[in-house]
């Protein structure tokens, strides 16, 4: 059985006064040339976020573009000076974003929600799914409860940088929330049992307790290196099913699903890039790994 660990969570309550404290710590440093409104925020999948809480009134600002979230894609000196003139500037961190962190980490607007401990959160696993201790899997959005909270978190920070739009943006934070639960609703495979699948990179860890579905392992620890020869064959040996489900971020090699046979596989991007509705983009993903599976 595959182990998973959670951080504890605080409730929205404390971690949101928590996050209210530190935005009027942040307002302290802003400047008078600063907009008065003006929230950035790093990633794809957090603008999206983003945009459910601001529908109706002006977006964040977005320092990177689709498929540049975690070590890829870099900010100019343009959206340098965006953080500088932004209120508020929303980012991961930089257990995520590690090409952030140089100019992120110590501006007085920046808010990670990692340095919050309000998020269910899981270690990184090895390529059997086993967890490595001391890690942190990042795609934190994945997971629907998640991805709730981060909109909470979201609409508190609007609010403090539009005060006039505070009302909307609580609005859009609670229809988000009930968008998502239809969402899980729809897609939950109750009183089924776990189904077991494979990962070309373990990416998908917080879609597991909504989908209902198991990790049987992964053929690569890092997406950047190429499978090894022996972890195809172990994958091919202990398939838990005749015929394996592969999630995977790209198109993959033919040689390599002729390795894996019989299998099938559906291409799903964790950063969201592929979708402009977050809640759209969830519950697509869902239902083609369902569809995969099946």
């Amino acid at each position: 059985m595959i182990k998973t660990m959670n951080k504890k969570i605080l409730s929205p309550k404390s971690w949101l006064t928590n996050l209210l404290a530190g935005l009027l710590l942040a307002s302290l440093f802003t400047t008078s040339a600063q907009a008065a409104d003006t929230v950035s925020v790093s990633n794809y999948p957090l603008f999206l976020l983003s945009e459910a809480v601001t529908k109706g009134a002006p977006s964040a600002k977005k320092l990177l573009n689709p498929g540049e979230v975690g070590h890829h894609g870099s900010i100019s000196p343009k959206d340098i000076k965006t953080v500088q003139d932004s209120t508020f500037v929303v980012w991961f961190g930089a257990p995520l974003e590690n090409n952030l962190a140089s100019t992120l980490d110590n501006a007085p607007n920046a808010i990670s929600l990692f340095a919050f401990d309000a998020f269910k959160r899981y270690p990184m696993r090895d390529v059997a799914g086993e967890p490595l201790a001391d890690t942190l899997d990042t795609h934190i959005w994945l997971d629907p409860e998640n991805a709730k909270a981060i909109t909470r978190a979201l609409a508190v920070i609007h609010s403090h940088a539009d005060p006039k739009n505070k009302t909307l943006y609580q609005a859009n934070a609670q229809r988000f929330a009930q968008r998502m639960d239809r969402a899980v609703a729809s897609q939950k495979r109750s009183g089924q049992p776990v189904s077991a699948y494979w990962a070309y990179h373990d990416a998908y860890q917080y879609l597991e307790p909504s989908l209902n579905l198991q990790l049987a392992g992964s053929l690569t620890a890092d997406h950047h290196l190429a499978p090894k020869a022996s972890q195809i064959r172990q994958l091919s040996e202990r398939r838990p099913n005749k015929r394996m489900c592969l999630v995977t971020q790209s198109k993959p090699a033919k040689g390599l699903i002729t390795k894996l046979q019989p299998v099938k596989t559906t291409i799903q991007l964790e950063d969201m890039s592929a979708s402009d509705d977050f809640v759209t983009g969830w519950s697509q993903m869902a239902q083609q790994i369902a569809k995969c599976i099946d």
